[in-house]
């Protein structure tokens, strides 16, 4: 399962009797004290689970929100060993600190198979500055340690990084998952691949895009970016969101697709309105005929249409980012027909999917198909990383060859 890995996974560790430092990502959604969204919870139960039933004493480290290097109460991790303790059907002790003499000595009275989640590691200032001090005392806690958070591989922190310099490093199931996903997605797809990519803006996505056309077939663009590239062919996008300062940026990458035989599609028909809000009244009209004071805020059923064509001739598609305002419908209704048949093409075995970052897991939850797709990322920022190509520090750190895998 795990060939070509860049790491050792967990079927090369034994866990009995070791205390296991285990990255984790519990940076979930909370409301008064409540976890909101379960999702990297659950992702990282079967790694916890796997140790702890193989007699491993399980540390977690986990940061929480941003609190600056500053113990913030309200980012305690606290609330979130309860949740775990429920999702993992087994009790999660809590330490005050991620570091210290009471924390040293909580993992010393540990017994096989407990579990022992460590404060927030943001609340220490050395966390972000990857500290060596911290890594080392982080280091004192375990016998070993094992990175599953890929979701902040690319944050050369103490936490997912120095701390590896010190201990034997393994990757988690959830990391061997991602990294399998995305191996087969972008190292070694079944080809022809496609790639859909929506959002705001070009300048946030320009790498991914530079580095997408070097490895897929076809790309699709959608989202507000799509008007930017529908303004620099010299159409009139009305009031539609627009970076007017990448049109010439826009112009080189349909000029790039073009040399690279990459088959750029872009929207052919848009629904549009006046104003930006739920219930809003709408038109649809082709991509050239939008009306000054209006505003692009979903792709048309024409488009629609044509992206499922497409999807029709692929073997592999990379998905990140919505079609339109998915957030309020009616400009929900493109993203959801394209991933529904994203979804029934990869339940069908004609398609293997991947997908993630930012808004995509959202978008794909309210389409209804995200247990449809062949993986979904939980990553965010390390799955964006990754599609631009860029070498992730906290992979680096548990790895021995991974100078000769990546960049991607």
């Amino acid at each position: 399962m795990a060939t070509n890995l860049p790491f050792a996974t967990l079927d090369t560790l034994d866990p009995k009797g070791k205390r296991i430092l285990l990255r984790v990502d519990l940076n979930v959604p909370m409301k008064d004290g409540q976890v909101t969204d379960q999702t990297r919870i659950e992702r990282v139960v079967p790694t916890i689970r796997e140790l702890a039933e193989k007699g491993g004493r399980v540390i977690l480290l986990s940061h929480f929100d941003r609190p600056k290097g500053q113990v913030v109460p309200a980012m305690s991790l606290k609330p979130i060993a309860t949740a775990l303790a429920t999702a993992l059907g087994r009790p999660v002790s809590f330490a005050h600190d991620c570091i210290g003499p009471e924390t040293e000595a909580a993992t010393r009275a540990m017994n096989d198979g407990d579990v022992l989640l460590l404060e927030n590691t943001r609340f220490q200032p050395g966390e972000e500055r990857n500290d060596a001090e911290l890594s080392a005392a982080l280091a004192n806690l375990g016998d070993v340690y094992v990175n599953d958070a890929f979701s902040a591989a690319h944050r050369a922190h103490a936490s997912t990084a120095g701390v590896a310099t010190h201990l034997p490093s393994f990757g988690g199931r959830l990391m061997e998952a991602e990294l399998q996903a995305l191996y087969a997605a972008l190292e070694n797809p079944e080809r022809p691949v496609g790639a859909i990519v929506g959002g705001a803006k070009i300048s946030t996505k320009l790498q991914l895009l530079e580095n997408l056309l070097d490895k897929v077939d076809m790309l699709a663009i959608g989202g507000a970016m799509a008007n930017t590239f529908l303004a620099a062919q010299g159409l009139s996008v009305g009031k539609s969101l627009k970076e007017e300062d990448m049109l010439d940026t826009a112009r080189l990458i349909m000029a790039q697709a073009k040399a690279k035989n990459c088959d750029l599609i872009l929207p052919v028909d848009m629904v549009i309105s006046e104003d930006f809000m739920a219930g809003a009244p709408t038109s649809t009209v082709p991509s050239n005929a939008i009306p000054d004071g209006w505003m692009a805020l979903d792709v048309g059923p024409e488009t629609v249409k044509l992206l499922n064509s497409k999807l029709a001739g692929l073997k592999t598609l990379v998905w990140n980012g919505p079609l339109g305002v998915f957030e309020l419908p009616p400009f929900d209704e493109g993203t959801n027909a394209v991933a529904q048949e994203a979804g029934r093409l990869t339940k069908a075995g004609q398609l293997k999917t991947v997908a993630g970052g930012g808004d995509t897991v959202s978008a794909l939850r309210h389409a209804g198909v995200l247990h449809d797709m062949t993986y979904v990322s939980t990553a965010g920022g390390a799955f964006l990383e990754w599609l631009e190509g860029k070498i992730l520090p906290g992979l680096t750190a548990i790895s021995t060859t991974l100078e000769k895998t990546l960049p991607i």
